[in-house]
């Protein structure tokens, strides 16, 4: 069917709709960082407690990712998609209502479930709606700048709703959007799921990952406080790893797996899974430590901070939509590996930064730097985690890439505040401070060096190749 159809118009439609949504997902994550000081005397937190007003979100989003792909794929992905949208906007609500500490956080927990719920099934859709190659590229262009860019905006509009109308703003913003989107869905988006495929849900292989990725993030953001070799830090591992181990011999008897593990046959796959983890580790403590050099060092408001951000997220919106490009052109492996070089080149960069920097010697150059790699990255290793996986099992793909990259996220931040904690101690000087972020940069850049490695042994050439050619076959576009 023709590009110009009012079926292909709103497929792409859909994608805005489904991009705003993810976008919200992703914001979430990093919105809450700049207001942290304020809701801390707002609500009376201990400096304990605090850092759970992000824990909470991170350890229920990536521990029921899992749970929330497969569910969209069996119970139908606009189904699960709709259902994420209004637990999340509801979340938000309650959170900007809070009068507690203990409020905030369940609302916080709240939101990470609904997230869970809506992130797999929505990037489901857009590849079950665009068809394998240059079309799906395009899509996950978008969405790739979409998503990348989701963290650095989330600063900036942090900064700007806290100091303008209040920190409830931070999450009160999600509930028109995540209304509105709600609301437009079953017009623009045609439902999907596994039809003619039996309908039996996998309830103790979904409890045991569940439990176990729950238990492995909430070990990590932990374990920084409790001490990497104390006993609740090793016992929760224990835990999480006997659940884990649960998991797979459960799936291996199971007739209806909630994952199917001959999805890992594909290297491609594990490949791009391996390499979203470890950008993960990477990236997602990058936004953490450069809002802390900016306002700790460099003494930053939060309002600063949040839009000395901005050509980073221009950059990656660039980047994304220049990848997408490239990858039907080349493939996506070698994209990828131009895109986890720049990450660590970026990173590397940032080592450097000193403690009476400023914003054009120590911050803008690396921020574009690791900016193109985002999004040289994050587009390719997304194509590549889903390409070639039946329509059935897109949801699965695409829970999987995602608790890839919020478990990497986690275990990054854990490991690195680590580094960066040893080398500060117990100084608080700027100088001290400096030292131990720098010390997290140079291990980050690390963890981007393992990608690059992992990308260029693990990932197939032949798949990347097969992807350009698929993209150069002509076929006709679906009808919805």
């Amino acid at each position: 069917m023709p590009a110009h159809t009012p079926a292909a118009e709103r497929r792409w439609i859909a994608l805005i709709l489904l991009c705003a949504a993810q976008f919200m997902v992703v914001l979430d994550a990093s919105i809450v960082n700049v207001a942290l000081p304020t809701i801390a005397r707002s609500l009376d937190f201990t400096e304990s407690s605090l850092p759970w007003v992000v824990n909470a979100y991170v350890l229920t989003f990536g521990g029921f990712l899992l749970l929330g792909g497969r569910t969209a794929d069996l119970l139908g992905r606009r189904r699960a998609f709709i259902a994420g949208l209004l637990l999340f906007a509801t979340a938000s609500l309650l959170g900007g209502m809070a009068t507690g500490s203990g409020q905030l956080i369940a609302a916080r927990a709240l939101q990470g479930l609904g997230g869970a719920i809506l992130s797999p099934a929505a990037l489901s859709i857009v590849t079950t709606t665009f068809r394998d190659g240059a079309e799906r590229n395009k899509a996950l262009g978008v969405w790739g700048a979409v998503a990348g860019s989701g963290g650095a905006a989330g600063v900036l509009l942090g900064g700007v709703l806290t100091d303008g109308l209040g920190w409830e703003w931070v999450l009160w913003v999600n509930v028109p959007i995540g209304l509105l989107a709600a609301a437009l869905a079953p017009v623009l988006i045609a439902e999907s799921r596994r039809e003619g495929a039996s309908r039996h849900f996998d309830a103790a292989g979904a409890t045991t990952i569940t439990a176990g990725l729950s238990l492995l993030v909430y070990a990590l953001v932990d374990a920084n406080d409790a001490g990497w070799g104390s006993a609740q830090t090793l016992g929760l591992l224990a835990a999480a790893a006997a659940l884990i181990g649960a998991f797979v011999a459960i799936e291996r008897r199971s007739r209806a797996p909630l994952v199917p593990f001959s999805i890992f046959r594909s290297r491609t796959t594990t490949g791009a899974n391996l390499v979203g983890l470890l950008v993960g580790a990477s990236l997602f403590s990058m936004f953490y430590f450069l809002s802390l050099y900016m306002q700790q060092v460099l003494g930053y408001s939060a309002i600063k901070a949040g839009v000395s951000y901005l050509p980073l997220a221009v950059s990656i919106i660039l980047s994304a939509g220049i990848a997408s490009q490239l990858v039907t052109r080349v493939g996506f492996k070698p994209v990828l590996a131009i895109g986890v070089a720049l990450v660590a080149a970026g990173l590397a960069w940032f080592s450097r930064v000193s403690v009476d920097g400023g914003y054009l010697t120590d911050i803008l150059g690396p921020s574009l730097l690791a900016a193109v790699g985002l999004g040289f990255s994050f587009v390719p290793v997304t194509i590549a985690a889903v390409a070639g996986i039946a329509d059935t099992e897109q949801g699965l793909a695409s829970g999987l890439i995602n608790t890839s990259q919020q478990v990497g996220g986690a275990l990054g931040l854990a490991t690195l505040a680590a580094v960066s904690i040893s080398v500060t101690g117990d100084a608080l000087s700027p100088a001290a401070l400096t030292d131990g972020f720098r010390a997290a940069f140079l291990a980050g850049s690390g963890f981007a060096l393992l990608a690059l490695a992992t990308t260029l042994l693990v990932i197939r050439g032949a798949d990347s190749r097969a992807h350009v050619e698929l993209g150069r076959e002509p076929r006709p576009a679906p009808t919805e």
